[in-house]
């Protein structure tokens, strides 16, 4: 048999193992309500592609390809488990089991690994928690997907209605216009799945999810009540209020709680996931996620603050543009922002660098930023430089940002790749906040910059998300605890 032929018959049986993990990752799922992941990306409703790609990737931060054949024993061995709502990284399993030297066996590691899901442990899984979309935009579309795509067992976040500004025409034109932008994305592609309308009862079905569309031009004319909705959580993706006082016009009757998606003013909360939403007051009532790309930066700048220390920083930031920008040179309000955004690079101010105070109050050293507007439409980047509190190399800072990405609490923040042509393209659907770019790392003594990838669309989206599961108690512990 040739080498060719070797490969091929390999890549067969990979394919083959694959196959049969996609039903016991699904059954988990909707079963139990446990996601399954590896190195922090979530396996469920996976492809074998998909799954056999994902465990090739983590050749790129681990150093060694991680195989379908190392990570099915413990797969098989979670679903032998009395296991409670969760999610279990399977490739820690295997990496945390291999360098473990008691000779337990793969059941018995896996049982003790995940012991806090199991049992009288266990949490019991919780009743679903109405989300309400105010406005339907680019980031309100991408959030509607995830939360369709993570209804799983019907225990989470259930997408309850969309808040749309009345069309002038007919209603029924309106939602079907809505529902194919949600169907079919220029950037992120199609949506996986099926999507109906039903005109009658103003209503889009996506996988089984019906999603209310009410019309509304304020948001103290709706008596959310009136449609079954109850405790909701409400995002909001318009960015028309930004302070307390206007996203208090939201709390109305069958809304609990508000998260906007743009950066908060005055004493709204800016929140990071991974950074400081557990800071979050259980009767906080509004709050912010901050700006895509403040989600970017506080993360690594966070994993190096803790390490190294840091004196002061600057963020530059290379970011596609927006539809806040015109097409065509038109009028604008904002300087600059009025040239032709898909041909000009157009300096424009980001909040990011002031926005640090509020996500890292610890952190001392003065962070300013820049930003330019670039010919792309998704994914951006943040050149972040830092000077840091002691002297380092290069080696040392991408081994601390190789395993902060791997076990850190931060891991689900920060990407790495090392990948060495690797484009803005490569980024678009990243589910991290950011991604480090290895072989773009330059270090000198006390120096470091760093070159952070993000699609400052779907990255950011996956971060409201996580807020919204956090402050609904919907999230749930991930096995094997994250390495503080």
């Amino acid at each position: 048999m040739t080498l060719n032929e070797d490969s091929f018959t390999n890549w067969k049986h990979r394919e083959e193992i694959a196959e049969s993990m996609i039903p016991l990752i699904g059954k988990l799922h909707r079963e139990r309500d446990v996601t399954v992941l590896l190195h922090s990306r979530s396996l469920v409703n996976k492809s074998v592609v998909s799954i056999l790609k994902t465990h090739r990737f983590a050749r790129q931060i681990a150093g060694a390809e991680l195989s379908v054949t190392d990570t099915l024993p413990f797969l098989r061995a979670l679903t032998a488990l009395d296991l409670g709502p969760s999610q279990i990284d399977i490739g820690r399993l295997a990496e945390t089991h291999r360098a473990d030297d008691r000779g337990l066996s793969v059941a018995e590691f896996t049982a003790e690994a995940v012991a806090g899901a199991t049992g009288a442990n266990k949490i019991e899984c919780r009743e679903g928690r109405d989300v309400v979309l105010y406005g339907f935009g680019r980031i309100g579309r991408l959030v509607a997907r995830l939360l369709i795509e993570k209804a799983g067992s019907g225990n989470g976040l259930r997408l309850r209605a969309i808040v749309v500004r009345g069309g002038g025409g007919r209603a029924g034109e309106d939602i079907v216009k809505r529902a194919s932008l949600l169907r079919r994305d220029s950037i992120h592609g199609q949506f996986q799945g099926t999507i109906t309308v039903d005109e009658a009862n103003s209503k889009i079905i996506a996988n089984g999810n019906e999603i209310k569309v009410i019309y509304a031009d304020d948001p103290t004319s709706v008596d959310y009540t009136a449609y079954g909705i109850k405790d909701a959580i409400l995002i909001d993706n318009t960015g028309k209020w930004r302070d307390r006082e206007g996203l208090s016009q939201h709390l109305r009757p069958g809304i609990d709680k508000v998260v906007l998606t743009a950066p908060g003013k005055g004493d709204v909360p800016n929140v990071v996931h991974g950074v400081n939403h557990d800071t979050v007051k259980p009767d906080e009532r509004i709050l912010s996620c901050a700006s895509c790309t403040t989600n970017a930066i506080v993360p690594p700048l966070k994993a190096m603050a803790d390490e190294y220390g840091v004196l002061r920083g600057h963020v530059e930031t290379v970011h596609s543009f927006t539809n806040d920008q015109n097409l065509l040179d038109n009028y604008h309000t904002s300087d600059r922002r009025g040239r032709s955004a898909p041909l000009n690079m157009v300096i424009t101010e980001t909040g990011a660098a002031s926005a640090v105070a509020k996500a890292l109050p610890d952190l001392k050293a003065k962070i300013t930023g820049s930003s330019i507007r670039v010919p792309v439409p998704d994914v951006s980047i943040a050149i972040l430089n830092l000077q840091l509190a002691r002297e380092t190399t290069r080696e040392e800072v991408l081994d601390h940002l190789r395993d902060v990405s791997l076990t850190s609490p931060l891991k689900r923040q920060i990407d790495f790749i090392s990948a060495p042509d690797a484009v803005s393209n490569d980024f678009i659907g990243s589910r991290h906040a950011s991604t480090v770019d290895a072989g773009a790392t330059k270090v000198e003594g006390d120096n470091a910059i760093l070159y952070l990838w993000y699609d400052n669309e779907f990255g950011y989206s996956c971060q409201v998300i996580r807020v919204v599961q956090y402050v609904s108690g919907v999230e749930y512990p991930t096995y094997p605890a994250p390495v503080a």
